[in-house]
C-alpha cells in the first residue's frame, strides 16, 4: 500500500546480475545505480516538419530566462540545455522533473506553454533516448516506413516530421504505416499522429510478428510491399525506465526477459522479411538485458547467412555517449543460477531457456557479426533513461526465399504442417531454428516482385483464414471510400475554392457508403495505393487528414463544405479563391475576438473580405509576419468575420505574433498581454460537437476537449453544419 515514494528502490538480484554482465565499465557501476534512483530529468522535442520550429525555439529561450534563478524544494532550477546529440536544437532536456513542473505555482506559465503547444503538435515531451532510433533511420521524404509497435507514438510523430522536412511539398512520396497490436493503444496511436495533419500516416491494428505482407499496384501488376526502413522498437522488460517506472524496482527479475526473448525475435525476424534490399531496420529496447539486445541481434545475424549486416552508426549522433555491444554474456534464472552456454542448460530448463539466448559459439563467426557496433545507453553517463539500440541493413534477400523461390511448391506442404492457427510463418519460437519450410513461408516471393499470391501471410487467399488471428476485436471501424471520378459532391467544392488542375482529386475519401457525406479526408496517392489492394488483408484504424466539413447552410451559396484547419496545410498549394492576406494586428483580432465586425480589420484586409460573400482563408504572406507561414480557415458573416481555430492552436498563433497568453489557475481565463498591454481574452470554445453516426472516428477516450469531441474534429464544438457561433449578429453564410 506503499505509496510510489516510499518504494525503496533496491534490487539485489538486479545489481547481482549487472555487475555480473559487465555492461557498465569498471569502477562506474556506483555511479549507474545511483543514477538509477534519481529521478528521470523532463525532456521534449521541437517538432521539426513544421517551420513553425524556429518560432517555437524562440519562444521557449524566452521562458527558459525567466525560469533559470528560481529555486523550487531548496533546489535550483538550471536553464533548460539542448541535447547535444539532437539536431538544430529541436530537443531540450532540465533537471526540473514532471512533478516540479507541474506543480510549481513559480513554474505555471512555463506549464501551461509546454501542454498548449503539446496538444497543438508543437511540442512532444518524449524521453531523450526515445528520441534516437528514429534519427538513426535516416529518413527521406520518399521512403516507404513500417513502425511495427508503434504505441503511445512518440518515435511515431518523429517519422511523420522526417517526411515533411520540406513543407513546400504537401503529399512527400513516402509514408508511414504505424502498427500496434493492442486495440485501445492504436488509439492513442491515432491521438498523437493527428496532431501532427499528415495525410501520409496510417495506423494499424496486427500482431507484430505475424504482421501481413501487403501488396500494391504497380504498373498494372501486383507487387509485393517492401519497406524502405522499418523500427522495430519491441516490447521489452523495460529496466532501462527505472528512474521514471518506480515500480520496476521491486517487479524486476531475469524471467521478463526470458519470455520476451522469443517474441522480440520473431518480431525483429518479421521485420527483416518485410524490408527491401538496401534498407534499415533499427531494433531497439528500453532494457539493457543482452538476452533482449545482443542475443536477438546476433540470432537475426546468424539465421540471415550475410543477408544483414550491423551498420557503423558511431558517427551519425555526434555528442551522444555510447557503449559498445559486447560479445560475452550470461544467463541467469529466476532463483540465481547462471549458464554460460546452451550445453549447459539441463533439460528440465530448456522450455525457459533457448540456445538463441547465448552468444554464438563459433569464435569466427561472433567476430564476424560486429557487435560492438550496437549502441547502449547507460544512464549515468547523460542523465538518461536507459536504452539499446542497433542499425541492420538488408544486403540480399533472406536466405529462405533464395532456397524456396517457387510459390505453389511451398504452399500446400507448409500449411498442411500448420498444427493450428497458433503457428505462423514467421514464427521461430522461442529461439529454436525455424524449420526450412517455415521460412519459406515467411518471406517467398522477395525474388517475385509480381507474383499474385503471398505466402508470407497467415491470411492467404488459398487457404480458408484461421479464425483466432482474422476475428475483429476492439471497435468496427467505419469504411475507407474514395470519392468516384463522377461524384456530384465533388464538382461544387471544386469551383467554390477554384482548386488547381493538379489537385489530386481520386485522393479524397470519405468514411461512409451511403447517406451525406460529413467530412472529406486525404490521403497521399502511395497510401491509396495500399488502401485499395489490402482492403480485406488489413484492419485500419484510421488514415488521412480532415479536409472539409459539411456545412448545410452553405447549400444555398454554391457549396456545401467548408475547410478544415487541420487540412488548410495540405489543401493550401491547391486553392485559388477565397483568400484574405491579413496582417499581425489581423491576426491578434480574429483570434482573440468571438466574432469581431468586419471594420475591426486593417482597412486592407477589410476591402478583401467585403468582396467575398462567403468563406475565407487567411494566409499570412508579409515579411513583418513570423518567419512562418500561418494559414487559417474562417466564415464571414453579413457584417462579422470569424475564424474556425481550435484553442489550442489559437494559442500558438498568437504567441507566434508576440500575444503571451496565460490562464490563472483560479479560473479567471486567459489573460493574454502584447508588451505588457493586455489584449481581450481568447474566447473559450461551447456548446456540443455533433457526432456524426456513420462516419465517428471513435477518438473519443484520447482526444481532448479542444479538438472536438469524437470525430477529432476541426476543435470547434459547435456543429459541424451550424452557422457562425451562437449569438453572432449574422446570418449564415458558406465557409
Amino acid at each position: 500500500k506503499a505509496g510510489y515514494s516510499e518504494i525503496i528502490k533496491e534490487n539485489k538480484l538486479f545489481e547481482q546480475y549487472y555487475r555480473e554482465q559487465k555492461i557498465v565499465p569498471e569502477g562506474e557501476f556506483e555511479h549507474f545505480m545511483e543514477t538509477l534512483r534519481e529521478p528521470l530529468p523532463a525532456t521534449f522535442r521541437i517538432t521539426g516538419y513544421k517551420s513553425h520550429a524556429k518560432e517555437i525555439l524562440h519562444c521557449l529561450k524566452k521562458y527558459f530566462k525567466e525560469v533559470q534563478d528560481i529555486e523550487i524544494d531548496g533546489q535550483k532550477i538550471e536553464a533548460p540545455q539542448a541535447l547535444s546529440w539532437y539536431p538544430d536544437e529541436l530537443a531540450w532536456h532540465t533537471n526540473m522533473s514532471r512533478k516540479i513542473i507541474r506543480k510549481s505555482p513559480l513554474l505555471e506559465k512555463f506549464h501551461q506553454f509546454l501542454v498548449s503547444e503539446t496538444e497543438s503538435g508543437n511540442i512532444s515531451r518524449q524521453e531523450a533516448v526515445s528520441m534516437i532510433p528514429p534519427l538513426l533511420l535516416k529518413i527521406e521524404p520518399h521512403h516507404k516506413i513500417l513502425d511495427m509497435c508503434a504505441a503511445p507514438g512518440s518515435k511515431t510523430a518523429q517519422l511523420i516530421e522526417m517526411l515533411h522536412s520540406d513543407m513546400d511539398v504537401p503529399f512527400p512520396e513516402g509514408f508511414v504505416i504505424a502498427n500496434d497490436v493492442d486495440n485501445k493503444r492504436c488509439y492513442l496511436l491515432v491521438h498523437q499522429a493527428k496532431r501532427l495533419n499528415s495525410p501520409c500516416i496510417m495506423v494499424i491494428n496486427h500482431d507484430a510478428s505475424n504482421i501481413p505482407r501487403f501488396q500494391v499496384d504497380c504498373d498494372g501488376k501486383k507487387d509485393i510491399l517492401f519497406y524502405d526502413r522499418i523500427l522495430c522498437d519491441v516490447p521489452c522488460s523495460g529496466d532501462g525506465t527505472m528512474r521514471k517506472n518506480i515500480d520496476v524496482w521491486k517487479k524486476w527479475t531475469t524471467s521478463n526477459s526470458l519470455q520476451l526473448h522469443g517474441l522480440q525475435l520473431r518480431i525483429a525476424v518479421r521485420g527483416v522479411e518485410q524490408l527491401a534490399v538496401g534498407g534499415r531496420m533499427v531494433y531497439s529496447t528500453c532494457s539493457l538485458n543482452p538476452v533482449e539486445d545482443e542475443a536477438v541481434i546476433a540470432s537475426l545475424l546468424e539465421k540471415s547467412e550475410g543477408a544483414l549486416e550491423l551498420a557503423d552508426a558511431s558517427a551519425d549522433l555526434p555528442g551522444l555517449k555510447w557503449m559498445p555491444g559486447i560479445t560475452s554474456w550470461k544467463v541467469m534464472t529466476r532463483t540465481g543460477e547462471w549458464y554460460s552456454d546452451w550445453s549447459e542448460v539441463p533439460v528440465s530448463r530448456h522450455t525457459q531457456i533457448r540456445p538463441t539466448m547465448f552468444p554464438p559459439t563459433d569464435r569466427e563467426k561472433l567476430k564476424e557479426m560486429k557487435l560492438e557496433r550496437c549502441m547502449r545507453i547507460l544512464p549515468h553517463h547523460q542523465n538518461t533513461g536507459g536504452f539499446f539500440v542497433a542499425v541492420l541493413v538488408k544486403k540480399a534477400a533472406m536466405p529462405w526465399n533464395r532456397r524456396y523461390p517457387k510459390v505453389e511448391e511451398l504452399k500446400r506442404p507448409y500449411l498442411n504442417a500448420m498444427p493450428s492457427d497458433e503457428a505462423t510463418p514467421s514464427d521461430p519460437g522461442p529461439g529454436a531454428e525455424p524449420p526450412a519450410s517455415t521460412l519459406a513461408g515467411a518471406e517467398a516471393l522477395e525474388d517475385l516482385p509480381h507474383a499474385e499470391e503471398d505466402a508470407g501471410s497467415a491470411d492467404l487467399e488459398s487457404a480458408p483464414p484461421p479464425s483466432k488471428k482474422m476475428k475483429l476485436f476492439g471497435f468496427k471501424e467505419d469504411p475507407f471510400v474514395f470519392l468516384a471520378e463522377d461524384d456530384p459532391v465533388f464538382a461544387p467544392i471544386q469551383n467554390f475554392y477554384n482548386l488547381s488542375p493538379s489537385f489530386p482529386k481520386p485522393c479524397v475519401l470519405t468514411r461512409t457508403h451511403e447517406g451525406k457525406k460529413r467530412h472529406l479526408y486525404m490521403v497521399s496517392k502511395e497510401l491509396r495505393n495500399v488502401l485499395l489492394n489490402n482492403s480485406e488483408r488489413m484492419k485500419v484504424i484510421n488514415t488521412g487528414v480532415k479536409v472539409w466539413s459539411r456545412n448545410n447552410d452553405g447549400e444555398q451559396f454554391g457549396c456545401a463544405f467548408r475547410l478544415a484547419q487541420e487540412g488548410i496545410y495540405t489543401l493550401f498549394p491547391y486553392i485559388g479563391a477565397r483568400i484574405v492576406n491579413v496582417s499581425v494586428e489581423d491576426i491578434k483580432v480574429l483570434l482573440t475576438q468571438e466574432n469581431p465586425y468586419l471594420n475591426k480589420l486593417e482597412s486592407d484586409a477589410y476591402a478583401q473580405a467585403k468582396k467575398l460573400g462567403d468563406a475565407l482563408l487567411f494566409p499570412d504572406r508579409n515579411p513583418s509576419m513570423p518567419q512562418c507561414p500561418i494559414e487559417l480557415c474562417g466564415w464571414r458573416g453579413k457584417t462579422s468575420i470569424r475564424a474556425f481555430v481550435p484553442r489550442n492552436e489559437r494559442l500558438h498563433y498568437l504567441r507566434m505574433v508576440g500575444v503571451e497568453v496565460f490562464q490563472s489557475k483560479q479560473g479567471k481565463g486567459p489573460e493574454p498581454a502584447v508588451e505588457g498591454e493586455p489584449v481581450a481574452a481568447v474566447p473559450e470554445d461551447s456548446g456540443e460537437m455533433e457526432v456524426d453516426g456513420g462516419e465517428e472516428e471513435k477518438v473519443a477516450e484520447t482526444d481532448t476537449p479542444s479538438h472536438g469531441g469524437a470525430d477529432g474534429g476541426d476543435g470547434e464544438k459547435c456543429s459541424p453544419s451550424a452557422g457562425p457561433h451562437p449569438g453572432t449578429q449574422d446570418e449564415a453564410v458558406p465557409s
